[in-house]
C-alpha cells in the first residue's frame, strides 16, 4: 500500500469522539490530544509516523504573529502534509504570553490533523463558539484533490454510491478542473 492508500484507510476508520466539555459554551469538543489518541493506534497498523511542528510567523508590516502548525505523515518513503494557521493575542484577558501562545499552538495542530485525517468540525460549536472575541482565527487547510491519485479515486468511488460535489468539498480542496472532471 502506498502512503496515500494508507491514509484514506485511517480516515475512514478514525473515530475521534468529542469527549471534552465546555460547560460554559454548553457544546462537546474534541482536543488535539483527543485526536492524537485515537489516530495513534491506526498508524501503528500502518506503520506509519506522525510528527507534528510549529512555526511562529510575524507579519512586521501588520503587526500579527501567528503560529503555522504542519501534520506529517510519512512512511519513511514519501509523505502527506497539511499545514493550519492561528492568530496568537497577548494580550488576551487571564493569560500571559507562553499561555497564549500554547493555546494558538494546540488550536492550530488541532485543525491541522482536522485536515489531514478528514475530520469535519464544521458542526462543532468550537468552531463558531463567538463568546470571547479574541479567540484566535484559524484557516483551516484541507488537501487539494489531485486527478489521478488514489484519493481521487476514492472521490470518484464515493460520488458513484451518492455522495454530491459538496460532500467532497468538506473533505478537499477542489479546483474548478478536477470539479469539472467529477462531474462528468
Amino acid at each position: 500500500m502506498t502512503v496515500y492508500e494508507k491514509l484514506v484507510d485511517i480516515q475512514g476508520r478514525l473515530k475521534a469522539p468529542k469527549n471534552q466539555r465546555n460547560n460554559f459554551g454548553r457544546y462537546n469538543y474534541r482536543s488535539c490530544e483527543d485526536i492524537l489518541e485515537a489516530v495513534k493506534p491506526l498508524l501503528t497498523k500502518h506503520k506509519l509516523v506522525l510528527t507534528i511542528t510549529d512555526e511562529i510567523i510575524n507579519l512586521d508590516n501588520v503587526n500579527h504573529v501567528y503560529v503555522n502548525s504542519t501534520a506529517r505523515v510519512t512512511d519513511g518513503k514519501s509523505e502527506i502534509w497539511v499545514s493550519a494557521q492561528a492568530g496568537i493575542d497577548f494580550n488576551r484577558k487571564g493569560m500571559d504570553v507562553s499561555q497564549s501562545f500554547g493555546s494558538s499552538s494546540s488550536y492550530a495542530r488541532k485543525y491541522a490533523l482536522n485536515g489531514l485525517f478528514l475530520i469535519d468540525d464544521t458542526k462543532d460549536a468550537d468552531a463558531t463558539n463567538t463568546h470571547d472575541k479574541t479567540m484566535p482565527k484559524t484557516i483551516s487547510a484541507l488537501p487539494e484533490l489531485k486527478v489521478g491519485t488514489e484519493a481521487y479515486k476514492k472521490v470518484e468511488h464515493w460520488m458513484k454510491k451518492g455522495y454530491t460535489m459538496e460532500d467532497v468539498k468538506t473533505k478537499f480542496n477542489v479546483n474548478p478542473t478536477v470539479e469539472k472532471q467529477l462531474l462528468t
